[in-house]
């Protein structure tokens, strides 16, 4: 851990315009997401970590786009029922592999 953290998440914030051809992850909440689970890790004093929002990751079509290092596991996320799992993650390094990211 050379950057004070063991796992740094980053959640896909990006927002274009409603009538834009492509989506956004941030149409599907994911600031809320990103915030109910930054909430969660507090809550549960998970240590070691960082969650912040990102610029587009390139995969919203794919569902909120979330990637976390230093694994480098890209995950495709619903919502706040997948907070348990990234809490796993975060806290044991336990991939969540039903949420992994097709490529």
């Amino acid at each position: 851990m050379t950057n004070g953290y063991h796992h740094h998440m980053f959640i896909c914030s990006h927002e274009r315009p409603p009538d834009a051809s492509r989506e956004c992850c941030a149409a599907k909440e994911s600031l809320a997401l990103m915030k109910a689970l930054k909430f969660a890790a507090k809550q549960e004093g998970v240590p070691g970590i960082r969650v912040q929002k990102s610029g587009c990751l390139g995969q919203c079509e794919r569902g909120i786009s979330c990637v976390v290092y230093p694994e480098g596991v890209w995950y495709t996320l619903t919502g706040e029922e997948n907070i348990p799992d990234l809490l796993e993650h975060l806290r044991f390094g336990t991939v969540a592999e039903h949420l992994l990211m097709e490529e």
